[in-house]
């Protein structure tokens, strides 16, 4: 499994397990704001790996997903703003703008082709299928002659 998480600083522990690329680990993580990136886990089974995004508040339709050269970036904006309704005055209006960018690269061993996403609760699940050759294979018992 090589699914990277690249963050402004030192790869950690989780990091080097996930085969981290030192050179670029700078590179693709980062909130326009000054908001906190939201929490990933990264999960595997038999068949897929899983990338899940704790998002509260955001909707289907704020997300990005997409995968280019090996590498999948889940990326979000959001604006809201409060408009004033005819004949109110305004003494003060607090504009929100959130923003994130989170980078994964992808190992060889995974169909690109066939990921898929949902958005459910608060958490955005990624599903990310392996390829048939990377898939365990049962074990096979040889009969002794």
């Amino acid at each position: 499994m090589t699914l990277v998480r690249y963050q402004n600083q030192f790869p950690g522990l989780l990091d080097r397990l996930f085969n981290s690329d030192f050179d670029s680990f700078n590179r693709s993580n980062f909130s326009n704001t000054n908001t906190t990136l939201p929490s990933v886990n990264i999960k595997e089974d038999v068949d897929s790996f899983f990338v899940e995004v704790a998002a509260p508040g955001f909707e289907k339709s704020d997300f990005n997903i997409e995968v280019n050269n090996d590498l999948l970036t889940i990326s979000s904006e959001k604006k809201t703003t409060n408009t004033p309704k005819d004949n109110e005055r305004v003494s003060r209006q607090e504009f929100s703008y959130q923003s994130f960018k989170r980078s994964f690269t992808l190992p060889e061993l995974v169909d690109d082709e066939k990921i898929s996403a949902k958005y459910e609760n608060g958490i955005l699940s990624v599903s990310i299928p392996k390829k048939e050759e990377a898939k365990p294979k049962p074990v096979k018992l040889i009969e002794i002659k």
